[in-house]
Order: C-alpha cells, then sequence, then structure tokens
C-alpha cells in the first residue's frame, strides 16, 4: 500500500515536483475526489453559454441539447481513460504525450496548449467572472468597471494555482458544494419557465439542419475536450494502485454531468427566455432576485475554479514542452508569468464582442485537440506492454516523427477543407463549407478520424512504436 508523507497532502505548501514524477511517498487522494475536481471548473457561465452558441448557430432546444449532449460525451470518453494513465506514470498529460510526439516532436501539441490554457482560457473564464462580478457589485450599490473585476479575478485565481496542487483540489472540492446547490436551483427555475412558456414543444426534428448540428456538436466538443491535455495533471499524485477504472470513471462523468447539465440550461434560457443585454446579467434577470445574487457569485466563483485548472496546466504543459528556467519554484514563477498574458487578453476580450470571440475560440480548440487526442489514443493502443515511462523520460531523448508530421497534416488540411469561422467583421469558410446553418464545421470530425488512420499508417510503416 503506498504510504503518504507527514505534509504529502498539505494545501498551504507550494507544490515543487512540477513534471516530475511524483514519488511514492508523495502519493495521496482517492478517485471519487475527480467527481469534483472536474465538476466544480464546469459549473460556471461560459458553460451554459455554450448552449446559448448552439441555438445562436440554428437549432432549436431539442436540438441544442442533442448535440452538446453528444460533444461532451465523445469528450468525456477520452478525457477519463487518459486521467487513468495518471496514478500509474506520476507525470502530467502532456509530458505522457511524448510517447506519440518524441521529446522535440511534442514542443508542438505542448506549446500549443499553453497557449490555449494557461492565456486563451484563462482569458475566456476570467472575462465572464469580471462579467459576473461587475453585476453582483452593482446590486450593492458599488459601480465598479470591467476591468477593476478583472483585476480582482485574476488575483485570486494567480493565487491559487501559484500554490499548486493540493490547494486547487481542496479549491475544487469545497466550492463544488456551494456551485451544485446553486446551478441545481437555478436549472429547475429555468425549466420551470420554459415549461409555463411552453417551449419543450418543439419537435428535435423540425427544420434539422446537419450543418448546424455539427457546430453545436463542436462547440460542446472543443469545450469539454479541453480539459483533456490536463487529464493526468490531476491523478498522478493519486496512490499508484488507483483502480483505473474508478479513476476513469469518476473524472470522465465529473466533466460530463456538470457540462451536460449547464449547456443544457443554456439552451433552454436562450431558447425564448433571456432577452438581450450583457450575456451574465440577461441570465441572471430571469431568476429570483435572492437567486440572481447567489448565482452571480456562482459565475464568479465558477470562473476561478476553472481558470486555477487552466494555469496550472498550462504551465506544466510549457515545461513539458522542454522549457528549463534553472530554479526549484519554476512552475510557481510561470503561473504569475501566464497570468500576465492571459490576464491582458481578458482585457481586450471585456472590450470586443464576447460571444463571438467565444465560439470561434472554441472551434479553434477542437480543430488541434481532435487530432492530437486521436494520434495518443493510437499511439497508446499500439504500445500495448511497452514501458512508456521509459520513452518519456527526458533523457530518453525518444524520436517519433509520425506525431509530428501526422498533427500538423490533419490540422492544416481539416481547417483549410471543413473550417467555419463567423464573426462581425471577418468570415472564413473551408472547401467544402460556407455561409449558413445548412453548412456546418467537420473540422473536429475530420481531423480526429484521419489524424487516427495517418499516424497509424506512419507508425507502422517507419516502425517508430515497435518496442525497442
Amino acid at each position: 500500500m503506498t504510504t503518504n508523507t507527514k505534509n504529502s497532502a498539505s494545501a498551504g505548501a507550494i507544490e515543487t515536483n512540477d513534471i516530475l514524477p511524483i514519488p511514492a511517498g508523495e502519493r495521496h487522494g482517492k478517485p471519487w475526489h475527480l467527481f469534483t475536481v472536474w465538476s466544480s471548473p464546469n459549473l460556471e457561465f461560459a458553460t451554459i453559454f455554450i448552449g446559448a452558441l448552439a441555438v445562436f448557430a440554428g437549432l432549436n432546444l431539442w436540438q441544442a441539447v442533442l448535440a452538446v449532449t453528444l460533444g461532451n460525451a465523445l469528450a468525456a470518453v477520452t478525457h477519463g481513460w487518459f486521467s487513468s494513465w495518471g496514478p500509474r506514470h506520476g507525470v502530467p498529460q502532456m509530458v505522457l504525450s511524448r510517447s506519440a510526439f518524441g521529446l522535440r516532436g511534442n514542443i508542438i501539441p505542448a506549446g500549443t496548449s499553453t497557449l490555449v490554457a494557461g492565456i486563451g482560457w484563462f482569458a475566456v473564464n476570467t472575462t465572464s467572472g469580471a462579467f459576473a462580478l461587475t453585476s453582483l457589485l452593482e446590486i450593492a450599490g458599488v459601480k465598479v468597471p470591467v476591468a477593476l473585476s478583472v483585476t480582482i479575478i485574476i488575483l485570486v485565481q494567480v493565487v491559487v494555482a501559484f500554490v499548486g496542487h493540493n490547494l486547487i483540489q481542496k479549491f475544487e472540492r469545497y466550492a463544488f458544494y456551494y456551485l451544485v446547490v446553486v446551478f441545481v436551483a437555478v436549472s429547475a427555475i429555468i425549466i420551470s419557465q420554459a415549461q409555463t412558456a411552453n417551449l419543450f414543444a418543439v419537435s428535435a426534428g423540425t427544420d434539422f439542419k446537419w450543418g448546424a448540428f455539427s457546430v453545436g456538436v463542436a462547440l460542446a466538443y472543443g469545450y469539454t475536450q479541453g480539459w483533456t491535455p490536463f487529464a493526468a495533471d490531476f491523478t498522478r499524485y493519486l496512490p499508484a494502485n488507483s483502480s483505473p477504472r474508478a479513476v476513469g470513471m469518476f473524472a470522465g462523468f465529473g466533466n460530463f454531468f456538470a457540462t451536460t447539465m449547464l449547456m443544457s440550461v443554456g439552451a433552454i434560457a436562450w431558447s425564448g427566455i433571456v432577452g438581450d443585454g450583457l450575456p451574465t446579467s440577461a441570465f441572471v434577470s430571469t431568476l429570483p432576485a435572492w437567486l440572481g445574487v447567489l448565482t452571480l457569485l456562482g459565475i464568479a466563483v465558477g470562473s476561478v475554479s476553472a481558470n486555477v485548472l487552466n494555469i496550472y496546466s498550462g504551465t506544466m504543459s510549457f515545461i513539458a514542452a522542454g522549457v528549463k528556467l534553472g530554479f526549484k519554484t519554476r512552475r510557481a514563477i510561470m503561473v504569475i508569468i501566464a497570468g500576465v498574458l492571459g490576464g491582458g487578453l481578458s482585457y481586450f476580450a471585456v472590450e470586443d464582442n464576447f460571444r463571438f470571440l467565444f465560439e470561434l475560440f472554441l472551434l479553434t480548440v477542437g480543430y488541434w485537440l481532435a487530432p492530437w487526442v486521436a494520434i495518443l489514443v493510437v499511439d497508446r493502443l499500439m504500445r500495448k506492454g511497452q514501458d512508456i515511462d521509459a520513452l518519456v523520460k527526458e533523457e530518453a531523448k525518444h524520436r517519433n516523427i509520425a506525431g509530428p508530421i501526422t498533427f500538423v497534416l490533419t490540422t492544416a488540411v481539416s481547417v483549410y477543407l471543413f473550417a467555419k469561422a463567423e464573426m462581425p467583421t471577418v468570415k472564413f469558410y473551408g472547401i467544402f463549407t460556407g455561409p449558413g446553418a445548412e453548412n456546418g464545421d467537420w473540422t473536429a470530425a475530420v481531423g480526429f478520424v484521419s489524424a487516427a488512420i495517418i499516424y497509424y499508417v506512419l507508425a507502422t510503416v517507419l516502425g517508430t512504436t515497435k518496442k525497442k
């Protein structure tokens, strides 16, 4: 049985392990903790608004609910499986990515993850949290600029992520109890209002458009799969003898439960209940005053819950890319740097059109994640029985050109052929898509399938996955 050192689970000590394998004496925790780790960061307004985006794409209520449920389910399966690797190997997810990409080739997905999580997602969630905090303070009679709210949210997030893994685990667990009560109450109110307005009478088959449906699925998939580059980051401290099935189930279902519940609520709310205005304020205005206040607080707390994971794992990805800073607390220092960069982008986001920026960002996340996930899935299946730990060590200098070639090729080609990006001033359509709800965005789906096939062929021909 794995034993713990005296302070192995201390929430106040600054973590210094960064991407190194976690020693047996520092292993602690239980698989069920993962349910709250992955539910809390998804109990936030950004999750709700994805349901609204599915409606904006041209779907009715039931079509939007079906689309986000499918997208979340597809993402949760691989998230759960990747999470189960953490206890066995004791290293972050992006270190495990080296088996498919090689030490140097892994710079591509690890660097992308740093930009997307530590900076991009940080900005998105900070923006929604700042909107909520601004509205909450207005209710209290204190009028502040959104930029000040952004600063407050950033400071809280950076402090928690700076300390590290154990404080994050505790924060997510205790935040969950508040967030789940508030958002279950919100869901009940929204569903009741929808029943009164007879919104559920619409049929899922009415004016169904595969194009719009593909966008709805892609939006949900991009959001939920966006957690997968962090999957093993929050399971690597678990005892090595933890049940892989239990780890995968709690991680995957925690993700699926929260995202599907709140995205469905968002789809219902924007199908005929929520009006125009600042998204958070417009949504909260549909609730009883007392619940509206609790919800705004929940949105602010939820954004922090999401971003402490984003900034923590974003810095892990940066270090996994091979950055050497030469001091023990390099992870903590990188948290501060990522917070400054992501925070700067947050100030820009609150001044621009949040809806269009968020939609474009979600689709872009799916564009690169789908090929990366497919490559890791195939690589792991092809390496059954191999010593993965030996491959991913930095000193092994493992090489695998099949991963980088497949990743770059399939990402670029799928975007060029199937991407659909629409903003008020900029529009991009792939060769096989176009404007309107009848045209969709199949980039992630094509990227996943093509990456799986091409990586298998390349790895087989080049012999990069053979046991050496």
